[in-house]
């Protein structure tokens, strides 16, 4: 597709910044380490932004099909992405959860550069 713009490789949601390319996260211009697990569920959720991913499709995402009965696995891992990537964890405004279904990141608004005067 002529029109289609790639990917963004460098994508900033609030105070986080993600390079698809290095690896690497930073929060307030300082280097956060994610684990494997945390960088596939954030890959995931950041491929469906402002969808909600059901659990079962996390699961597949991130562990494959024979990921069995993992729901408090998975919850583990977002718990502590959320530490990662939230302001304040305890009221996520990044990593949402929709109860009884899965979880969804918001959808970043691109930052509109300064309007000239």
């Amino acid at each position: 597709l002529s029109g289609a713009q790639p990917p963004a490789q460098v994508i900033t949601v609030g105070e986080v910044t993600i390079d698809l390319v290095k690896p690497m996260l930073k929060k307030n211009g300082e280097p956060v380490h994610l684990t494997k697990t945390e960088w596939e569920l954030l890959r995931a959720l950041l491929r469906n932004a402002g969808r909600t991913l059901t659990h079962q499709q996390l699961f597949r995402e991130v562990w494959g099909n024979s990921y069995g009965d993992a729901q408090q696995y998975l919850r583990v891992h977002i718990r502590s992405l959320r530490r990662k990537i939230e302001a304040d964890p305890a009221r996520p405004q990044w990593l949402l959860t929709e109860a009884g279904v899965g979880y969804r990141l918001r959808e970043p608004t691109p930052e509109l550069p300064p309007a000239r005067e």
